[in-house]
């Protein structure tokens, strides 16, 4: 059986973005970063850039700041890795 750690090592997702995975859709982490490898290699990374938006606007709103600086840290790691799909996304979207 593999571990969370090798399945984070094989993942497309850093720990940040899985775990903002879980809280948004109220998952456990191990479950978060198969819904979120299923979203990166079916061409939906637009849906996980609204999920950790999602989550950036919850943590402001309860004030929450400190997990809202997290958060759009994971956000703007998550747009430089997967620039390329996000803007193909958006263009579709328009």
């Amino acid at each position: 059986m593999l571990t969370y750690e090798e399945c984070l090592a094989m993942s497309d997702l850093t720990e940040g973005e899985i775990n903002a995975i879980a809280e948004h859709e109220h998952l456990d982490p191990m479950i978060a970063m198969a819904l979120g490898q299923y979203l990166i290699t079916h061409d939906n990374e637009l849906k996980i850039k609204k999920i950790i938006m999602d989550d950036i606007r919850h943590a402001h709103r309860t004030r929450n700041y400190s997990h809202e600086r997290v958060l759009r840290s994971v956000l703007q790691h998550f747009l430089q890795c997967h620039p390329e799909h996000t803007a193909k996304q958006q263009i579709h979207a328009a």
